[in-house]
């Protein structure tokens, strides 16, 4: 069996954390990734994984081996793609996880124009406001907004985006317009976000001359996917806080009307994130250089 062959194999499964994950990743039969890995195993006379029936995890001596062999794949990766002129024109599969909104207000849209630079990238995106484990779930790049909490991994900001805090014209003519976020805890009703780690909601948070406030808000209903927060809104609910990309389009055609617009809202960094260990391929770096572009010309944005 070719060497390279195993030990790419081998490190599609520590990535993947089970034979069945990687298995699928790199579209093989389960019993051949098996029959690979052990098959290595026993040209180096070491154990490297150590398999139960839910999880794989590594040996010490399987995490020195693919701390080193990563580095040399990486190496042959970069010498193929120049040698077959793959800077030039970028191909293959692409996997890429976006937020929801993201996708359907900002990345979709412009994918013509993606598709008319790089013809032969196939893109297989996954849209959910989920996070994802990259290397598990075999992703090439995510974008997401908020505080990165895995440091490994590599992290290009492309934008800044502010939020800001909408009510429908139904809600406003109902329950009155809020003239400070304090009536938002006990005389309005909110719609909140949660999040989708630990279920638990975000604060909604205010500033003015130098003032913070963070109000949680009373609310009836609370969501932890954007498209759902801007049809709750939308449907006089109560008082949210959106993306501005999402929510000024909607203000500029009646169907939403800003609240306490002399209060700043939060500003959320937006990120492309990859694995460290993942080589940066030229298709991979065509989409990011690509998003990075695409973020820097919207008028609702700052630049990253």
């Amino acid at each position: 069996m070719d060497q390279i062959q195993s030990i790419r194999v081998f490190a599609r499964v520590v990535e993947a954390g089970t034979f069945t994950k990687a298995a699928e990743s790199l579209d093989l039969p389960k019993g051949t990734v098996t029959k690979l890995v052990q098959h290595l195993e026993s040209r180096l006379k070491v154990k490297l994984l150590n398999r139960t029936t839910r999880r794989v995890t590594v040996t010490p001596d399987g995490a020195a081996y693919y701390e080193r062999t990563v580095r040399v794949l990486n190496d042959l990766d970069d010498i193929e793609a120049s040698m077959t002129n793959a800077q030039a024109s970028p191909s293959g599969r692409l996997r890429v996880d976006v937020g929801t909104s993201v996708a359907r207000e900002i990345i979709i849209p412009a994918l013509a124009d993606f598709y008319r630079r790089f013809p032969d990238i196939q893109l297989d995106l996954g849209v959910t406001d989920r996070s994802v484990d990259l290397l598990a779930d075999n992703v090439d790049c995510v974008i997401r907004g908020g505080e990165l909490l895995d440091q490994s991994l590599v992290a290009r900001r492309v934008a800044n985006v502010p939020l800001v805090t909408v009510a429908s014209p139904a809600y406003v003519k109902a329950h009155g317009m809020p003239t400070h976020p304090e009536q938002l805890e006990n005389e309005h009703t909110m719609v909140n976000y949660f999040s989708t780690r630990n279920g638990r909601p975000f604060a909604n948070e205010f500033e003015k001359d130098g003032q913070t406030l963070e109000i949680s808000g009373r609310y009836k209903l609370s969501v932890n996917e954007s498209n759902a927060m801007t049809a709750a809104v939308l449907a006089g609910l109560g008082v949210g806080q959106m993306a501005s990309f999402t929510a000024l389009p909607l203000v500029e055609r009646g169907e939403l009307v800003r609240v306490l617009g002399d209060w700043s809202c939060e500003t959320i960094p937006l990120y492309v994130v990859y694995p460290p260990n993942r080589h940066l391929s030229a298709k991979v770096r065509a989409f990011v250089e690509w998003v990075a572009d695409l973020f820097s010309r919207q008028p609702q944005m700052s630049r990253g």
